[in-house]
């Protein structure tokens, strides 16, 4: 179901923005530093929203708390070792939010924010932390299936690879009788713990 809040609605589409933005941001550059040229060819290789966006995915995102962003093409060819560039392009991502959840989390512990701008940053640690923990799942098109699948051996890693045509209607199934938070809920929770452990031995 959509949800609506007033003012947090206003502050949503800034943190979904820099939550997404980095995500993929991430996904070029690692892929771009292994020899891939094809995240510049595609102009992926910038920090510009718009070149990100898949409007209807943040719309999605927006209102019902599900969507996606633009994929970030990427030629594995161009790796030295297809599986391991692809095992590390695809953790780009979910690093990544990790990081600003992190970040994030730490300002908050700071406790140097008020008002809109407390709101602000308690929404980009969520949808960072949200981001990270939803892309490990290993369903395809998820980056978790990618990172799976690169430390599979051969005839494995091509069995599953056949889920990748099905992998977005299993999510769908799975977001639409909320399953979906049957499953992350305790991985968030897990994540959670863990950031506010290290927050907690660097602030204190």
């Amino acid at each position: 179901m959509p949800y609506f809040s007033g003012p947090e609605m206003l502050i949503r589409i800034p943190a979904l923005l820099i939550a997404i933005t980095f995500h993929e941001y991430a996904h070029a550059r690692v892929s771009y530093a292994l020899g891939d040229p094809t995240p510049k060819w595609t102009g992926r290789l910038t920090l510009n929203p718009l070149s990100h966006l898949d409007p209807i995915g943040l719309l999605m995102l927006w209102i019902f708390k599900f969507g996606w962003a633009k994929p970030v093409m990427v030629d594995p060819g161009y790796y030295r070792n297809r599986k391991t560039g692809m095992i590390l392009t695809s953790m780009a991502g979910p690093l990544t939010n990790l990081l600003l959840a992190l970040i994030t989390l730490a300002l908050l512990k700071l406790d140097i924010f008020s008002g809109l701008s407390a709101s602000f940053i308690e929404m980009l640690f969520f949808y960072n932390l949200i981001l990270a923990v939803f892309n490990l799942i290993p369903l395809p098109p998820l980056d978790g299936s990618k990172i799976l699948s690169g430390f599979l051996p051969g005839s494995l890693s091509d069995t599953f690879a056949q889920l990748e045509t099905y992998g977005p209607l299993i999510l769908i199934f799975l977001v639409y009788f909320n399953i979906i938070d049957i499953i992350l809920d305790p991985l968030i929770l897990v994540v959670l713990n863990i950031l506010d452990s290290i927050t907690s031995l660097l602030i204190f």
